[in-house]
């Protein structure tokens, strides 16, 4: 995978602009903060990313992935003032279960996701290096 940082921008924090790689594709759908029985723990907002993020990672051990192969990750989020004043908190939990922030990523605040008690949804594209 080879982080794409057009020459003379200024580095982005917390993601990449851009990335590119070769290999097998696996796409992991919106993940939301609930556990393996469909069922919310918490409905604070870290907790639901950490739970997420928890799911995202299960998705990719199926397809032969680990979180060091996403390439591409979307957040989708309710309340953008939330999701930045708890950027931190969000940051620990997003070293602590992906690593590294040579992603693409991007985040859109939405009115309402398919779930009512869901706070964030997080979808990624993951590419494993062919052997």
């Amino acid at each position: 995978m080879n982080v794409l940082q057009p020459p003379g921008w200024l580095p982005p924090r917390g993601y990449a602009n851009g990335v590119a790689a070769e290999g097998v594709l696996v796409f992991v759908a919106g993940q939301i903060g609930w556990n393996e029985r469909c069922e919310f723990e918490s409905d604070d907002f870290v907790d639901q990313v950490r739970q997420a993020l928890r799911n995202v990672c299960a998705v990719l051990a199926e397809g032969g992935a680990t979180p060091q192969h996403i390439v591409r990750m979307t957040w989708y989020v309710l309340d953008r003032a939330e999701y930045l004043a708890r950027g931190r908190e969000v940051g620990a939990v997003f070293r602590e279960l992906v690593g590294s922030y040579s992603i693409a990523m991007s985040a859109v605040q939405v009115s309402a996701l398919m779930e009512p008690r869901a706070r964030v949804e997080i979808e990624v594209t993951a590419v494993v290096p062919r052997a």
